[in-house]
């Protein structure tokens, strides 16, 4: 079963680090100024690996 990637929305400050490393997966939702996921079952998995080491506020996991 692949993994998922979700960000805890009330933790995301809309920094925009997520889509600008991985915007194939992730993008920054302008009227809620949180970022999301637009591609739950993933892309590249080394691109997501290095988002969720870039996110200020380490609000990006595997469900």
């Amino acid at each position: 079963m692949a993994r998922r990637v979700y960000i805890d929305e009330d933790e995301c400050i809309g920094c925009g680090s997520c889509q600008d490393i991985c915007p194939e997966v992730f993008r920054l939702n302008e009227e809620a100024e949180k970022s999301e996921v637009i591609k739950p079952e993933g892309g590249p998995e080394d691109l997501i690996e290095e988002a969720m080491g870039e996110c200020p506020m380490s609000c990006i996991f595997w469900e």
